[in-house]
């Protein structure tokens, strides 16, 4: 048996672009890795489905890729995992195997109007659960599709439906042995699952309608899974976690002192705290490792609109070069429109799934994607405010994600909060977190070798501050004149 300093991790990260397979060793070297793009299909402004089969071929065509390239290092492997997207559902026969209806994205909110006969038991989800009433969480996607798909309904009625995260269908089909399991970060993002008590919740099943019976035993975030076969190579499946929770764990132990923006299709703020996290208006509550003596929590902030905006509004805009040009955009734009970002719903600390997306003020198109990537920090700016409010201020930003490549947006960023950022150059921080709590199940005892950050120091800028006070008039004005639904 590969001695744990020794060994070889396999890291399957599966995305809403994408689906990779990467081998690490225990210094944290990424010594092979494959990928596959995988493709979403959107109909008007709230459905975005993927297609089932495709990510399980994806993921296991990666996985087949890189073992072959390891060739007889490939005996080295010792356990692999996986992380997926969190709040994406799916529906599955748990005989045979098949999918039976789309992966419902985390982005889709089909069954939005659903929700609004919950609104009086918003504070008791709330405390279960740690989350808001949204669409983008699991329930109402999970009834949606109990209610309307004639191949799920035709599978309850004969005993044979299994349905849940995204992560647990996967696990059923990678797997040996067919596993049907979910992990508490996963679990969490169905609006389902207990936060106190660490399982589903009766109450809330009876309440959304999802049967507990038709939902996956709940596990720890490691445990013993299955078995990957990939080929002659049989290699035990240890972790199960979410994306974001897993990519707190890139550098090592979530700093509690850090506050986490990860720079994506979304966004995503996040402060770890020791011990339960804090119950705080308009933010959520998660757990981003879920074991049986212990758990790691964040409290978070989600904003919906982050890369997925800006590439809507560059195809509005006639921008084709966005992702080449914003720094300069970004830079030259002295005096931007305001953006009022509601793209896919405007989430915390607000939570309007209804609120439409609008500038204030005039100017170039170069001039509007430069307020709607100053939006997201203004957005997580308002997040951290609320934060504050109930912890000590952080000390540092610690940015990840596609976005963070863009040095004028990080600059926004640790203007707007006025704290140095530190910017990792680390395109795979989800698959390198999921190697360390790997090789931390393996107890190995080399720790990984991380480049230093990239820094981003505040600067005099006030009127990046100026326009951050304009922005949060304009938009609490817009919810004033705008009552939910």
């Amino acid at each position: 048996m590969t001695a744990p300093d020794d060994a070889l991790v396999l890291a399957l990260d599966q995305g809403g672009q994408s689906s990779r397979a990467l081998v690490f060793d225990a210094r944290g070297y990424v010594v092979a890795q494959a990928a596959r793009a995988v493709g979403e299909r959107r109909d008007g402004d709230d459905r975005v489905e993927q297609d089932p089969e495709e990510l399980v071929r994806s993921l296991a065509l990666c996985a087949e890729e890189v073992v072959h390239a390891l060739g007889k290092d490939a005996a080295r492997l010792a356990c692999a995992g996986l992380a997926t997207q969190r709040s994406s559902i799916a529906c599955w026969d748990r005989s045979s195997g098949a999918a039976l209806a789309p992966v419902l994205s985390w982005q889709d909110r089909r069954a939005a109007a659903e929700l609004a006969r919950f609104t009086a038991d918003e504070a008791d989800v709330v405390a279960r659960t740690g989350l808001r009433l949204s669409p983008h969480y699991g329930a109402s996607k999970l009834a949606w599709c109990l209610a309307h798909v004639d191949a799920v309904r035709d599978a309850r009625a004969q005993s044979t439906l299994a349905l849940g995260p995204l992560a647990s269908f996967l696990a059923f089909r990678l797997l040996a042995e067919r596993p049907l399991v979910a992990d508490p970060a996963n679990a969490s993002r169905t609006l389902l699952w207990n936060l106190a008590r660490g399982d589903w919740d009766d109450v809330l099943c009876a309440r959304f309608g999802v049967p507990r019976e038709l939902l996956p035993a709940c596990a720890p975030t490691r445990h013993a899974f299955g078995t990957l076969v990939v080929g002659a190579v049989r290699v035990p499946f240890t972790v199960l976690n979410g994306d974001q929770s897993c990519a707190l764990f890139a550098w090592g132990a979530p700093d509690p002192d850090a506050l986490y923006v990860n720079l994506g299709t979304g966004a995503f703020v996040q402060r770890p705290v020791h011990g339960d996290a804090p119950a705080i208006d308009g933010l959520l509550r998660s757990v981003v490792l879920g074991e049986r003596e212990r758990r790691t929590c964040v409290v978070e902030g989600t904003i919906n609109g982050a890369g997925s905006a800006l590439a809507h509004h560059a195809c509005e805009l006639g921008l084709a070069a966005w992702e080449r040009e914003l720094d300069r955009w970004l830079l030259d734009a002295r005096d931007p429109p305001l953006f009022l970002n509601g793209h896919s719903g405007l989430a915390a600390p607000f939570w309007r799934s209804d609120f439409r997306s609008r500038f204030v003020g005039a100017g170039a198109p170069e001039a509007r994607l430069a307020a709607v990537a100053e939006s997201i920090v203004f957005l997580a700016r308002a997040i951290v405010e609320r934060m504050d409010a109930r912890l000590p201020r952080a000390k540092r930003v610690i940015a990840t994600g596609g976005l963070s490549n863009s040095e004028a947006l990080v600059q926004r960023l640790a203007d707007v909060h006025e704290l140095e950022v530190e910017r990792r150059d680390d395109p795979e921080a989800t698959a390198r977190g999921l190697a360390r709590l790997l090789f931390d199940g393996l107890g190995a005892t080399r720790p990984f070798e991380v480049r230093l950050p990239r820094r981003a120091l505040p600067t005099s800028d006030t009127a990046v501050l100026r326009r951050y006070r304009g922005w949060s008039l304009e938009l609490e004005r817009a919810l004033a004149v705008t009552p939910p639904r």
